[in-house]
């Protein structure tokens, strides 16, 4: 796989009509927060906008392939509501796509036995209109995910998608790093989980979704893995701030969700009614910013 290369890009513009700027969409991860997504891509497809780019990190990097490959947010929104709300075959899908074997986990000193293979977990349950290579996407898409080791940034928009994916959404402690190009990767969101900055010169606006605000509720002490859960939503949504602090994209949009965790999946219908008043915001916003 090839990590971001420079190149001219037909499409910069080619989200742009008579009268209309183009711009880039950014879906910034989140966990199951990242559901929120949602209603922003129904508001873009209600209003006709197609984006000339998609960035996207974790969750936001997986529902931006799906979208990227020529799905509609309603698209999205069935195919989401229909596995999550499987709960029992989704378990076996989880359970399938374990990186250990019980065997594993005794012979390597005790590791995490629920530890996920994140492109077993992709190839159950990605829909087959994703394709296996970026090229094949009706919209450029740029993924980001953290090179453990160099302790940075990668990009990737070009070559297997998959993997990409893969490396993304690997979410320390829950889904087991990726091997790419002698690099090992983990969630895109430990170094940029809004990642506006990978598309700020592919278009006239960048319209950037954040999803890093995490539960605010006082619940008692958390069990280890909830403290580690909400320790990387805390991290993600410092780096949001500091990174807006310092240059913001012109149009940010933020679902009201931060009342989820970051493994409320189960909770797609909740998460989606309390977003699903963004969507009239979003269609305020987007007007206005994208009028020539």
């Amino acid at each position: 796989m090839r990590a971001t290369r420079e190149r001219k890009d037909a499409a910069m513009h080619g989200g742009a009509t008579r009268g209309r700027k183009s711009f880039a969409l950014v879906l910034g991860g989140g966990g199951a927060r990242g559901l929120a997504h949602i209603p922003v891509l129904e508001a873009l497809d209600e209003l006709g906008l197609r984006p000339s780019v998609v960035a996207g990190s974790s969750i936001g990097a997986v529902l931006g392939a799906a979208y990227a490959a020529g799905m509609s947010g309603k698209d999205i929104r069935r195919i989401v509501i229909r596995l999550l709300h499987a709960r029992p075959e989704m378990l076996r899908v989880l359970m399938a796509a374990r990186a250990t074997t019980i065997r594993d986990v005794f012979s390597s000193g005790f590791g995490n036995p629920m530890v996920l293979d994140g492109e077993r977990l992709l190839a159950a349950l990605l829909p087959d209109i994703v394709p296996q290579n970026f090229e094949n996407l009706a919209v450029p898409l740029v993924v980001t995910a953290t090179d453990l080791w160099a302790r940075t940034e990668i990009r990737y928009d070009a070559g297997p998608l998959r993997p990409a994916l893969a490396a993304t959404m690997a979410v320390p402690g829950l889904i087991r790093p990726v091997a790419i190009d002698d690099r090992v990767l983990i969630d895109g969101s430990a170094v940029n989980p809004l990642p506006f900055d990978c598309v700020m010169q592919r278009a006239d606006v960048v319209v950037a979704v954040d999803v890093s605000v995490g539960p605010r509720e006082a619940a008692g002490i958390p069990d280890p893995w909830e403290t580690l859960f909400a320790a990387i939503q805390i991290m993600g949504h410092t780096i949001v701030a500091e990174k807006l602090k310092a240059a913001a994209p012109p149009v940010v949009i933020r679902p009201k969700v931060g009342a989820f965790r970051l493994l409320d999946f189960f909770a797609v219908s909740s998460i989606l009614r309390a977003a699903d008043p963004v969507k009239a915001e979003a269609k305020e916003v987007l007007a206005q910013a994208l009028a020539g």
